[in-house]
Formats: structure tokens, sequence, C-alpha cells
């Protein structure tokens, strides 16, 4: 039982977000309608639509609403509809991406302007800022040493060996060449390390979110709480 409270919840939950994330468009706008006075394909291309949300027709009764195909819209023709209403008012919900066009099929009222042509876009998510990137590390800062003076005196008289036999003679450590130290090291700047440190790290940029959203997101979570606690106490 707790089990199906909870997926009731999660479900209403989901509907009640979807509903309010979703926005109706009264066609001409405030100061206009579905007629011939109004530049309705103004209207549209002011607008933004996307999937999810409603088109709401307001119109006298000699009128109509007649949903046609594209080369149908250009020419005007309400002979072959893809769906008709009447009535005064009527809601079209935008449930798939893509072009809809609809037209007034009473005579002559097409070529008079009234006429508008939907484009809905696919619902996605807000993007966020993405970091800047990390300036590049300071080069290291070679600095040369001055390489020791090499000693000038002359080495030791070898004696002379005191049989045939052949003897091996150790070079002196001031003429040999493993024995002077380099002649320069690779000492990496202070301040070069401390800019290096300090310009990896990048602070992450501020959050940015439409207000209307978060006040849509707030007022649904609080209405699922409630949704689940009448839900509990059933």
């Amino acid at each position: 039982m707790a089990m199906l409270r909870t997926l009731m919840s999660l479900a209403i939950s989901g509907m009640l977000i979807k509903l309010a994330m979703a926005a109706s468009y009264t066609v001409g706008g405030q100061n206009g309608g579905w007629d011939t006075t109004t530049n309705l394909q103004t209207w549209a291309s002011s607008h933004s639509f996307l999937v999810g949300d409603n088109l709401i027709f307001q119109y006298a009764p000699n009128h109509d609403v007649v949903e046609v195909s594209k080369a149908d819209y250009d020419s005007c023709q309400a002979n072959n509809p893809i769906q008709s209403y009447t009535g005064g008012t009527t809601t079209i919900p935008l449930s798939s991406p893509g072009n809809r066009s609809f037209i007034c099929g009473t005579s002559g009222h097409c070529s008079q302007g009234m006429k508008v042509e939907i484009h809905t876009l696919a619902a996605s998510a807000p993007t966020t800022a993405s970091p800047p990137a990390s300036p590049p590390a300071s080069s290291v800062t070679l600095v040369p040493t001055p390489a020791p003076e090499s000693s000038t005196s002359s080495p030791a008289p070898v004696p002379a060996p005191e049989s045939t036999s052949p003897q091996l003679l150790t070079p002196s450590p001031s003429n040999s060449p493993l024995g002077s130290p380099a002649s320069s090291s690779i000492i990496p700047s202070t301040e070069s390390t401390r800019t290096s440190s300090s310009g990896s790290s990048t602070e992450p940029p501020p959050p940015s979110a439409a207000h209307k959203d978060s006040f849509l997101v707030i007022m649904t979570m609080g209405l699922s709480l409630f949704v689940m606690m009448m839900l509990q106490a059933y």
C-alpha cells in the first residue's frame, strides 16, 4: 500500500510539473484575435512555441479554425482539412515539434490575412554557463650557475714502475671530466610557482536560473507534498 501511494504521488507530481511548465497563448494576443484585422504572422514570429504549449483560438460565429497542409495554407484552400474546429473557443495543444498551419475556412477570410503558421520547438533544459578555462602555467626559469674554477696544478708525477707488469693509473679527481659539477642547474622560480598555483584555481560561475521556472518548481513541490500528506491520511 505504501508503494502504491508513493507511485501515485510521483505520477501526480510529474503531471503538475508538466502543467506548470506549459504555456498557453491566445492567438492574436491581448489586443487582437482570430480575425481579419490582426497581423497574425507578426504575432506568431514574436513568440517561441515549445512542445507542451497550447494555442487558444477565440473567434466570432462567422469564423472557424481549419488546420491544413503547407500547400493549402499558401493557396488558402480549405477543401482538404487536417482538422476543423468551431464553437467560438478552441484550444489546440502543441504535442510535437514542427510546423502547423491554420486558416479560416470562411470564403475570402484567409486571403484577407486570417491565417497563421506555428513553428514548435522541442522543449530543452536551460543551459548553464561553462567555467572559464584555466590560464596556462608559467614556464620554469632557467638560472645558470657558474662552474667552479678548475685546478691549474699539474698532476703529480707517476713513479716509474718497479716491474714490467702493467699497472692501472687512477686519474686525478681534479682532471677527471666526471669530477666537475654541471655547468648549470634548473632552478624553478618561486614567483612562477605561486602564479601557476593561483592561476590553476578557478571560481565557479554564478548560477543562472530563470525566476519564473524557480517559482513554478517550488509551487509544484508544495503541491506534491500536499498530495502525499492527503494520500497518507487515507
